[in-house]
């Protein structure tokens, strides 16, 4: 009886290499052309949509206004408007407005501002917590940051930080953005 399993299994497999071997290979070079084509090296100096999310917003007076919590396209994948949260804490109570994409404008170089780290006004530019992480102290020859992050060589994948013209008051007296459930 063990030895008809045995035999019924030896068949079986003979007759699945067969079928196997009796199929023609299928081009690989399709493949092999498509990741030549999408290899980091077709994208550069391109950025990374989820690097663009949680980005910081300075207005043109380098204050910072609030960061991108969205991006809203169409329907073919076109970035159409960016959601920015306004004023609130960590992310809660901000007032969310959608902004025209084309107005947003990305800067690869650290905020520029003046005076020593962490002595601006309270939320106004040259405070510790509302510089972009990468930015540096220009005005300040005390410096504790390190001499390697002075020289930092910005990211290819992404922005240091956007700006859109507005203040704080215009985008809170915007409408603010809520998402449709509909």
């Amino acid at each position: 009886m063990f030895v008809k399993h045995i035999a019924t299994g030896l068949a079986a497999s003979a007759l699945l290499a067969g079928v196997a071997f009796a199929q023609t290979p299928t081009a690989t070079t399709d493949r092999a052309d498509t990741a030549a084509t999408t290899s980091d090296s077709s994208f550069k100096g391109d950025w990374r949509a989820s690097k663009l999310v949680g980005l910081s917003v300075y207005n043109d007076k380098n204050e910072s206004i609030g960061s991108i919590n969205d991006l809203l396209t169409d329907k073919s994948g076109n970035i159409k408007a960016a959601v920015i949260g306004v004023g609130g804490f960590l992310g809660m109570g901000s007032h969310l407005v959608a902004v025209p994409f084309d107005k947003v404008k990305f800067v690869n170089e650290p905020v520029a501002y003046s005076g020593a780290s962490g002595t601006g006004a309270p939320g106004g530019p040259g405070t510790s917590s509302n510089r972009p992480p990468s930015s540096t102290t220009t005005g300040s020859s005390t410096s504790n940051a390190p001499a390697a992050a002075n020289n930092a060589k910005p990211n290819p994948w992404y922005p240091d930080h956007a700006v859109f013209n507005a203040d704080k008051d215009q985008l809170k007296g915007m409408p603010e953005f809520k998402y449709s459930t509909e």
